[in-house]
């Protein structure tokens, strides 16, 4: 909800507080502030100015010669490039060492060979967004009624001195969705009175019940519809305050009619709709449900296809409106509009909701629709807008309004006592400082021996049981005064679970090693849904019912896709060492309206140079064993080293010859590999490696004790052997072997040669290693070290017909 400040000023009084201040306080009362704006953006020295005399550049087709009143003592020549400027316009003028948003400064310039002294402005120079600029200044400058002052401050009325302040609602806050509502917040939180709108409404004789009626055929979905006629309309632009209030809440201008019913949805949170009356073709409204299939064509000019639980508003025999989302293309007021029907109604949130889902048609009086209305200004709105169309387009309203009431409001009543209220927030308010702020609320209340019983407004859907009062309680009372306090009771020492400390070691060592972490979208197109899924599935991936675009429209199977795409992403940015990684769910499809299963993830991409020296000359880039040995670090870290096996395997998307699953006790639990080159040429990257592990099963692996051997007091012995195996031989295979077969006296093993080349039979391969043998208890002797060696020489041998290399 944008808030105009100086829009909140006529309903209630601030008191000299800054726009900075005032947020603190709503924020600290429990309605965040998400933000200021200062609307001018910086933006000085710009005045009205009257165009006296306009003529075609002599040197540029595109360009105007321009003789401008600025309110001085001579007129000053502006050169203009917008279509639209004319002779006898009153427009923005930025003068000669005046500043516009983003910095810009004005200066005498020569356009074309002729002098500008000065630049006239259209709104979006002037820092206003262009969604929200009236269409006929879309493309050009903004023009000023004719009363506008010449020399006046055109930031000033243009209400850009004004600022905006941002709330973050949450949705019990419903009624902060309307500049009323707020200023019932801001009364609240000041101690002030809330000034109401003054309605000031004169009838004719003729009655609104002759021009039309009402029947309503789903009063459960409609329980109060009300309709008032105004005649004689003229259209054309609302007033200047009320078009820069509608800016400023966001909401583009249109015409007068169409921009009163916004400002009341804005100013009460009542959404309205005029309905052009004499295109209506006929003198009744009916609100019913939509037949399955119907038809409507909205505002928007999009032809909807309507369900049997859809509310629908007609003439009697055809749509004209889908109620509380968007009117319908054949009501539709436009410039040739005379008689206006105003609707102003209460509708269920959940018919309204289940509409507004079904036809991803979304709007502002839908959200206000489904998060609820105050049915007890829906008869005001319309008093009030009827007010304005007979003020600001010339209308003369009929006498009455015609209705169809079924609404049975009950009044809430919700009692708490003042030691419920002291034993929650720990406080010790009295009863008076209770009633004070059940005073400050409007909150109309009774009181007996310390309990109170307060009766709810309407405005207030969000107050239902004695906690709420409480929390009401609380935060105007000051979150600040409540006194931090230790529970009183035996306490436990809280510590993280085997899982949430499995993840911070994740995360320490993998930040350690050089990774930096992201945190990607859970939501991915169907093109990369299946991209690097550890996991194939037959079934499809979870597509979403409403997506916000076909990017995001279906939920990730892997977590490499999209940091591939951050690894692209920088690389265009001429960033070319990047190592990522991302603790994540994947979810995996379990069937036809079934929950999927959300599975925790660990994936790392890694590109560019491990180790940059250029001092020392030195330079490693990031390889398959860079990779592998980064993930090794890990399984050491948590202990799971010795259970961890590779094996060759073959990928989509993957380099056919530089990937391996990675097994945890024989069950694959993931992969790592280089991605393949035809997709490096599609992600415009180098040569770039990719890892993606279940930390499920990770986690859950079960590990030993740690145990603590102490430091050898004997020498050890090292044997080295250099084994002639086949070509297809694996040499995490023979290390293995070796281990299993070196018994308790081998105490390392490692890999230290590979060799196929010219001296190497064809189809063979040499493996050389490092074995370390070492007795904590004594010194060993040659003999059982040659006994240890000669039983791993033959375990190699029968197994792999391994010959040592002579």
């Amino acid at each position: 909800m944008f808030v105009s400040y100086k829009w909140l000023q006529q309903y209630v009084d601030i008191d000299g507080l800054t726009a900075e201040q005032l947020a603190d306080k709503i924020t600290k009362a429990g309605i965040e502030v998400e933000g200021v704006e200062l609307l001018n953006q910086g933006a000085t020295n710009v005045v009205v100015g009257y165009v006296m005399e306009r003529e075609k550049h002599p040197e540029a087709d595109k360009l105007s010669k321009c003789l401008v009143d600025v309110g001085e003592d001579e007129p000053v020549q502006i050169i203009c490039g917008a279509k639209n400027v004319a002779q006898g316009q009153k427009v923005a003028v930025a003068k000669v060492g005046a500043r516009l948003p983003g910095g810009l400064k004005i200066k005498k310039a020569k356009l074309r060979g002729e002098a500008s002294h000065g630049m006239i402005c259209s709104l979006q120079e002037l820092g206003i967004e262009g969604k929200l600029v009236p269409k006929e200044y879309s493309e050009g400058i903004f023009v000023f009624p004719a009363d506008a002052e010449v020399g006046a401050d055109a930031i000033e009325q243009l209400n850009l001195d004004d600022q905006v302040l941002e709330l973050g609602l949450t949705p019990n806050r419903a009624d902060c969705l309307n500049m009323l509502g707020v200023a019932y917040e801001v009364a609240a939180i000041l101690g002030k009175e809330v000034k109401m709108p003054s309605i000031e409404l004169q009838e004719t004789n003729e009655k609104a019940s002759d021009y039309i009626s009402i029947r309503v055929d789903a009063p459960e979905q409609n329980p109060l519809y009300i309709a008032k006629v105004v005649k004689n309309v003229k259209i054309g632009p609302s007033p200047i305050w009320m078009q820069t209030r509608l800016m400023a809440a966001g909401v583009r201008p249109l015409n007068n009619v169409v921009d009163i019913t916004n400002y009341i949805l804005m100013e009460y949170g009542q959404p309205l709709h005029a309905f052009d009356y004499d295109k209506l073709g006929s003198k009744e409204i009916v609100v019913r449900l939509a037949e399955e299939g119907e038809k409507v064509e909205t505002l928007d000019g999009t032809e909807r296809t309507l369900k049997n639980d859809h509310l629908l508003i007609t003439n009697g025999s055809k749509g004209v409106a889908i109620a509380g989302v968007m009117g319908g293309a054949n009501s539709e007021v436009d410039e040739n509009t005379v008689n206006v029907l105003i609707e102003s109604a209460y509708f269920t949130g959940s018919a309204i909701r289940k509409a507004s889902k079904d036809l991803g048609l979304r709007s502002e009086a839908s959200a206000r629709y489904e998060k609820g209305i105050d049915p007890q200004r829906t008869f005001e709105a319309a008093q009030r807008a009827a007010a304005l169309m007979a003020q600001y387009a010339g209308g003369e309203v009929l006498e009455g309004a015609v209705e169809v009431n079924n609404l049975k409001l009950e009044q809430n009543t919700v009692s708490v006592s003042v030691e419920k209220i002291n034993s929650v927030l720990g406080t010790a308010i009295t009863a008076e400082e209770v009633a004070a702020i059940f005073t400050n609320l409007k909150f109309p209340f009774s009181q007996e021996n310390g309990t109170f019983q307060v009766e709810v407004p309407t405005r207030r859907p969000d107050i239902t049981i004695e906690e709420d009062l409480v929390e009401e309680v609380g935060r105007l009372y000051g979150y600040d005064h409540i006194p931090a306090t230790l529970p009183v009771a035996e306490t436990t020492r809280g510590k993280l679970s085997e899982k949430q400390a499995k993840r911070r070691k994740t995360r320490r060592y993998l930040e350690g090693a050089g990774l930096y972490e992201a945190i990607t979208y859970s939501l991915t197109s169907a093109e990369k849904a299946k991209q690097y899924a550890l996991k194939e599935t037959a079934l499809e991936p979870i597509r979403l019912a409403l997506p916000m675009s076909e990017e995001r429209s279906q939920l990730r199977l892997s977590l490499v896709p999209h940091l591939l795409e951050a690894a692209s992403y920088n690389n265009a940015r001429k960033i070319e060492n990047v190592a990522l990684y991302e603790i994540g769910s994947i979810f995996l499809p379990a069937g036809q309206d079934e929950q999927p299963k959300e599975e925790q993830h660990l994936a790392g991409v890694m590109t560019g140079l491990v180790l940059n020296h250029p001092w020392q000359g030195e330079k490693k880039a990031v390889d398959f064993y860079v990779v592998k040995g980064v993930l090794e670090g890990l399984f050491d870290v948590l202990g799971v080293t010795e259970k961890i096996s590779y094996a060759a395997a073959k990928r989509a998307d993957l380099h056919p010859g530089r990937t391996a699953s990675i097994l945890l006790d024989g069950e694959e639990i993931g992969y790592i590999g280089q991605v393949h080159p035809e997709m490096q040429k599609q992600l415009d990257v180098k040569e770039t490696y990719v890892f993606e592990l279940s930390l499920a099963a990770l986690f859950g692996a079960d590990v030993a004790e740690v145990s603590y051997e102490s430091i050898p007091r004997f020498p050890s012995m090292t044997r080295d052997m250099a084994l002639v195996v086949k070509a297809d031989v694996l040499a995490g295979d023979v290390h293995r072997m070796i281990v299993e077969a070196g018994g308790e006296l081998l105490k390392e093993v490692a890999l230290f040669d590979l060799y196929q080349g010219e001296k190497m039979e064809a189809g063979k391969k040499s493996l050389a290693f490092s074995l370390r043998y070492y007795n904590p208890e004594r010194t060993l002797t040659d003999e059982e070290v040659t006994e240890a060696h000669s039983r791993v020489l033959q375990a190699v041998e029968e197994t792999f017909g391994a010959e040592l290399r002579k």
